[in-house]
């Protein structure tokens, strides 16, 4: 409970704050909308039916910038803008319905009277040809465009949007809105994000593409010992091509080999050919398998026949001669036949020198 001390307290401070002066709100700063002013569309004198849609949205954007205009007054400033034959039929209209004309009446009527009907053709058939092209923005922003002359309304503006349209934006549309559309504004709103939808989507895909394929190429300029290896196994494992030859083949290998087909099947008989033909499996020099005709070294066919040594196992052999006779001799060792070659012309000297003792012991 509180003492009486703090009793008197409160009742104190609630008394001062009573008795203290309010303090005034800071003052909102306003913007009166009388002192704004926009300029007047220009005349309209009726004679050019292609100039009244331009015109007509110039008035209608005047009268939403002063909301409070009631219906009479509207009717009668547009009918400060027209000029002749325009105006004789603003002041036809007036003389009949005087008072009892409305605004939506009057501006049906207008737009009725200098509608363009080849202007309204046109835009109806640009409408049925325009189709998406990848941006919803786009489509949209053109075929509201085109509506401004078309005045496609209900059934037969949902239908040239939804033909226009591909399967991915109508399932997004259909995926997100169950219910039928109040009105084509909703309609058109409604497609406008389901296209949003689907561009996201393959913008994202197509990002994330471009990041595997950087990744592969990461990989192809820098392999590392393992693919490397898996290279090796894949290269060893790849059959060879064993084809039918032919008159103009030209496959000769880079390094070891026959320089050409006809060089490689060179003492082959004909007969051994044929019968490889309908095999068409392993060398066609050797008809043995492991190997290319190209690389083949064989001496010798399958069924015996002898064939003319490859040129390199030739050149081979006789660079490692040269090569042996070529390397310097090592002091103190003689090779073998080197030493019977002198024993030899020894054992002649010395039958030469016997047979001349010999002849001289006979004198």
């Amino acid at each position: 409970m509180l003492t009486p001390e703090e009793i008197a307290r409160l009742v104190g401070a609630g008394i001062a704050a009573a008795r203290a002066p309010e303090r005034p709100e800071p003052p909102v700063n306003r913007i009166n909308a009388s002192r704004l002013k926009m300029e007047n569309p220009e005349k309209f004198d009726g004679k050019s039916s292609s100039a009244f849609n331009q015109w007509w949205e110039s008035v209608t954007m005047y009268l939403g910038f002063y909301p409070e205009t009631i219906d009479r007054q509207k009717i009668a400033w547009v009918g400060t803008l027209l000029t002749d034959t325009a105006l004789v039929w603003h002041l036809h209209r007036y003389r009949e319905l005087r008072e009892n004309d409305t605004w939506a009446n009057y501006s049906a009527a207008i737009r009725m009277e200098y509608r363009n009907e080849r202007e309204a053709a046109d835009a109806q058939l640009k409408q049925g040809q325009l189709k998406y092209q990848g941006s919803i923005r786009a489509y949209l922003t053109e075929f509201r465009a085109l509506n401004n002359f078309a005045r496609a309304t209900g059934e037969a503006l949902r239908e040239k949007v939804d033909l226009a349209m591909p399967d991915a934006v109508l399932d997004m549309r259909f995926a997100h809105y169950l219910e039928d559309f109040a009105d084509d504004e909703g309609f058109l709103q409604a497609t406008h994000q389901g296209g949003l939808q689907v561009e996201k989507k393959r913008t994202l895909k197509a990002a994330r593409e471009a990041m595997k394929g950087s990744a592969r190429d990461t990989v192809r300029a820098a392999p590392g010992p393992a693919a490397k290896k898996e290279e090796r196994k894949k290269e060893e494992r790849r059959p060879t091509t064993n084809r039918e030859p032919g008159k103009n083949d030209s496959r000769a290998p880079k390094n070891n080999g026959w320089e050409s087909m006809g060089a490689a099947l060179r003492g082959v008989p004909q007969n051994e050919l044929d019968a490889h033909k309908k095999v068409k499996d392993g060398c066609w020099r050797c008809r043995r398998t492991g190997h290319r005709t190209f690389d083949c070294f064989s001496f010798q066919t399958a069924q015996g026949t002898e064939l003319p040594p490859a040129p390199w196992k030739v050149s081979a052999v006789a660079k490692g001669k040269r090569k042996r006779s070529e390397e310097p001799e090592e002091p103190g060792e003689t090779p073998q036949a080197k030493q019977q070659k002198v024993a030899a012309v020894d054992t002649m000297e010395t039958d030469a020198i016997a047979s001349l003792w010999e002849s001289d012991s006979d004198f």
